[in-house]
């Protein structure tokens, strides 16, 4: 591996093209693409997919594969969240086409 200095669209080229590469699977199969547009759409499309007053209490945080983090502004909103969580996760996909299998739940501190 070279040590030279490379030129910085060359370098963005290689970052462009290597997000744009199909072949790469996360361990549920899903490409990069996949992915991105299913991140896009979870956080993108969040009020729609949940509605105003859960989104009011509950932020997307991340998206790990299958694995949803949300961060919720009260105890009580993680209680409410895990009976919704069904309804969560087929919002999602119809909305956002997004496929969650896990929402794990953190309230936010202070």
């Amino acid at each position: 591996m070279s040590r030279d200095p490379v030129p910085l669209g060359e370098s963005l080229n290689s970052v462009v093209r290597s997000l744009r590469n199909e072949s790469v699977q996360n361990e549920s199969g899903q490409t990069t693409t996949q992915m991105a547009k299913q991140m896009g759409g979870v956080f993108g499309r969040w009020t729609e997919a949940v509605g105003d007053a859960v989104a009011a209490h509950v932020k997307p945080i991340k998206l790990d594969g299958t694995k949803l983090v949300v961060e919720v502004d009260d105890p009580t909103w993680a209680t409410q969240l895990r009976f919704l969580e069904a309804t969560l996760k087929q919002r999602l996909l119809e909305v956002a086409g997004a496929v969650v299998e896990t929402v794990d739940v953190r309230v936010k501190r202070g």
